[in-house]
C-alpha cells in the first residue's frame, strides 16, 4: 500500500503522447452494462496507440455463485474482455454489493493491476469510486471496488439530451477537481469518459476506475496529465452538444461531421452556454485545436480547476412556478341547491337577500354590543388617565437625575456590520490538506456547497492524530472582528471551533504566532463565536478542533468528521 507514489507513474507514463481520450474507449465494466456489444471491442480496435497485448493467459472459469476469500459471492458478469473479466458481486460479510474485476495470476497485466488498485485505494478521496480490495491468491488477481446502484452513467444522460448548463458546470467543476487532487498524488485515470463518470441520486459526480482501467486494458502514455485534461474537455463538449467532440461516434453519440475539424460547441447547437463552450475548447487542445478567442490552452486538471474558478458561478434554473387553477364558483355557492337547473334560454331573478339583522332579535344583539363598546372605552380612558398621572409624578421626582445621567445613556449602539470576505485558503501547518480547493465554497452564500474534512478514526477530539483542521480567511484589510456564525454540515457530539486572529493566509504558520480571540462549541449544525472584545485583524483562522461521528454519504466513509457550508464574520 506504500508504493502510491510509483505503482501509478508505472500504470500511465510508458507509451506515446496520442491522446487516448480522442478514440471511442469502451466501458471497463465498473457497473451494469446496457449495451453488451460495447464490452466486445477491445483497445487495439479503438486506436489507443501504445496499449499493451494481453498474454495468452485465459480467463478463469468462474460462475455466479462462486465465492472468492469465502466472502465475494458472484452474481453477474458484465464484461469478458483481453483476458479479464468483471463482476457484480456480493460481500457477504457486510452484506453489501461490490464490483470485483478478475485476472489469472499470470496475466502480463496482473502485476500492474495489483499496482494501480493498492495506488488508487492509498488516495481515499470519495470522489471516486473506491477500490475495497486488491487480492492475490489461489492464481487469481482480484479487485473489489465500491458498486453504487443508485448512480447513472453519464452515457445514459446523455442519451436522453444535452446537460442543462448548471448541471454540466456541476459536472466539469467536480470531475475537474477530482483529477486534480489525483494528479497531486501521481495517480492518472487515462480511461475517462462517459461511462467512467456517474452522477449519484443527491447530484453528486463521482469517477470510477482510477488508474485500474488503465491497468486492465494495458494503457500508458507519456503525458498522463494532458490526456486526462483532454478527456474532462470531451465529457465537457458531450454534455453540451450531445455530440462526440471526434469524427468517430462513440458512447452512443455521433461525431462531428468529416473534415471540418473541432468547431466550438456553441457552434454545433444554439443556446450553449459562452463561457463554458470556450471552457471545453480551452481543454481541447489535441490534433491542431486550438483555445477559443486565443485564451491560453489548459494542459493540466490543475489549469482547468483554475479556469473554471475564474469563469462567474452559473447559478441553478429558478424553479417553475406552477399557477393555481383560476377560482371557479361552485352551484352550492351559486345559491341553486335544491332548486331546479333553470332551463336554457331563461333567465331567472335572483331573489334579494333581506338587510342584516332587521329582526327583533337582530336589534336587541346591535344594542348589546354597542353598550359593551362604550363600557370598553370608558375604562379604557380611565386607565390611561391613571398611567399619564403615574408617569407625571415619577418625572417630577427623578428630574435631577435623568438630567445628569442623559448625556450618559444618549449615546446610540455602535452599529453591527458584516464584514466581506475577500479570500480564504485551507490552513494545515502539518502539511497534509483537506480539501484546499473548496474553501472558497464556504463564503459563496450557497448552503448547499462547502469545504470539509476527512474522516479520522479518533474523536471527537481530532489530536494527537491531527491538531485540528481549517481555513484562514481574508477580510481585504484590519477590521474589528466580534462575532463569527458558522454553519456546519453534520451534527452530534461534539465541533469544538476556535477563532485566531493571524498574519497571512499561509498554510503552513505555525499557530502559537497567532492570537487566540475565542472559542466555542455545539452539537448543533449552527454556531456562533462571540468575543469578549472585539479584535483587530486581517486574517482570521477558523480551527476545528473536535468534530462528531457520522455515517458514510456520498463523499465520505464514516468517521469523525466535519464540513463548513458558511461563514460571516461581523464587527
Amino acid at each position: 500500500m506504500a508504493e502510491r507514489s510509483t505503482a501509478a507513474v508505472d500504470v500511465a507514463d510508458n507509451s506515446g503522447d496520442k491522446p487516448l481520450t480522442a478514440q471511442a474507449d469502451q466501458s471497463t465494466a465498473d457497473g451494469v452494462v446496457t449495451n453488451r456489444e460495447q464490452d466486445t471491442d477491445s483497445d487495439e480496435a479503438q486506436g489507443s496507440g501504445g496499449a499493451e497485448r494481453p498474454g495468452k493467459a485465459s480467463p478463469p472459469e468462474l460462475h455466479s455463485g462462486h465465492k472468492l476469500a469465502r466472502r465475494y459471492r458472484l452474481e453477474e458478469c458484465v464484461t469478458r474482455l483481453d483476458g479479464f473479466s468483471s463482476w457484480r458481486a456480493v460481500d457477504e460479510k457486510l452484506r453489501r454489493a461490490v464490483g470485483v474485476h478478475i485476472l489469472p495470476a499470470d496475466h502480463t497485466r496482473a502485476r500492474s493491476v495489483l499496482a494501480a488498485a493498492r495506488s488508487s485505494a492509498l488516495l481515499g478521496d470519495p470522489r471516486f469510486v473506491q477500490v475495497l480490495d486488491a487480492v492475490e491468491e489461489n492464481d487469481l488477481v482480484y479487485v473489489v471496488h465500491e458498486w453504487l446502484p443508485d448512480a447513472t452513467e453519464l452515457t445514459a444522460l446523455l442519451a436522453a439530451g444535452p446537460l442543462e448548463p448548471h448541471d454540466a458546470y456541476q459536472m466539469v467543476s467536480q470531475i475537474a477537481s477530482a483529477m486534480a487532487a489525483a494528479h497531486r498524488e501521481g495517480l492518472a485515470h487515462l480511461r475517462l469518459n462517459p461511462n467512467a463518470v456517474l452522477r449519484t441520486s443527491s447530484g453528486q459526480w463521482r469517477i470510477r476506475g482510477l488508474a485500474v482501467n488503465a491497468a486492465l486494458r494495458g494503457v500508458t502514455t507519456d503525458k498522463p496529465q494532458r490526456t486526462d485534461t483532454e478527456a474532462i474537455g470531451a465529457l465537457l463538449y458531450a454534455a453540451l452538444t450531445q455530440r462526440w467532440p471526434y469524427e468517430n461516434d462513440a458512447y452512443g453519440l455521433s461525431g462531428l461531421p468529416k473534415d471540418i475539424g473541432l468547431i466550438a460547441p456553441d457552434q454545433v447547437r444554439a443556446g450553449v452556454h459562452r463561457g463554458l463552450s470556450e471552457l471545453s475548447m480551452r481543454a481541447l487542445v489535441n490534433d491542431g485545436a486550438t483555445a477559443s478567442r486565443h485564451e491560453a490552452a489548459c494542459a493540466t486538471p490543475e489549469e482547468l480547476v483554475k479556469a473554471i474558478g475564474e469563469m462567474p458561478r452559473i447559478r441553478p434554473p429558478e424553479p417553475a412556478f406552477t399557477a393555481p387553477p383560476e377560482y371557479q364558483r361552485t352551484t352550492y355557492q351559486q345559491g341553486t341547491y335544491g332548486r331546479p337547473a333553470p332551463h336554457p334560454g331563461v333567465t331567472q331573478q335572483v331573489p334579494t337577500a333581506p338587510p342584516p339583522l332587521q329582526s327583533r332579535t337582530g336589534k336587541a344583539l346591535k344594542w348589546a354590543v354597542s353598550a359593551l363598546l362604550i363600557a370598553a372605552l370608558g375604562l379604557g380612558s380611565w386607565q390611561l388617565a391613571d398611567a399619564l398621572m403615574d408617569q407625571s409624578q415619577s418625572d417630577d421626582t427623578n428630574q435631577t437625575q435623568t438630567t445628569e445621567d442623559g448625556d450618559k445613556n444618549s449615546a446610540a449602539p455602535k452599529p453591527v456590520t458584516t464584514l466581506k470576505i475577500h479570500d480564504a485558503a485551507e490552513y494545515y501547518p502539518d502539511g497534509k490538506p483537506q480539501h484546499p480547493e473548496d474553501a472558497k465554497l464556504t463564503y459563496d452564500d450557497d448552503s448547499s456547497t462547502y469545504w470539509r474534512s476527512y474522516s479520522f478514526d479518533g474523536g471527537p477530539v481530532l489530536a494527537p492524530f491531527k491538531k485540528g483542521v481549517g481555513i484562514v480567511y481574508d477580510l481585504g484589510s484590519a477590521k474589528s472582528v466580534s462575532v463569527a456564525s458558522i454553519g456546519l454540515h453534520y451534527s452530534g457530539s461534539y465541533t469544538a471551533v476556535s477563532l485566531y486572529a493571524a498574519d497571512s493566509l499561509s498554510s503552513s504558520a505555525p499557530l502559537t504566532s497567532m492570537t487566540k480571540i475565542a472559542g466555542a462549541q455545539t452539537s448543533g449544525q449552527e454556531l456562533k463565536i462571540s468575543a469578549k472584545t472585539p479584535v483587530k485583524t486581517r486574517y482570521v483562522l477558523v480551527w476545528i478542533t473536535a468534530a462528531p461521528r457520522s455515517g458514510q454519504d456520498e463523499y465520505s466513509r464514516e468517521g469523525y468528521k466535519q464540513a463548513i457550508t458558511d461563514v460571516k464574520f461581523t464587527g
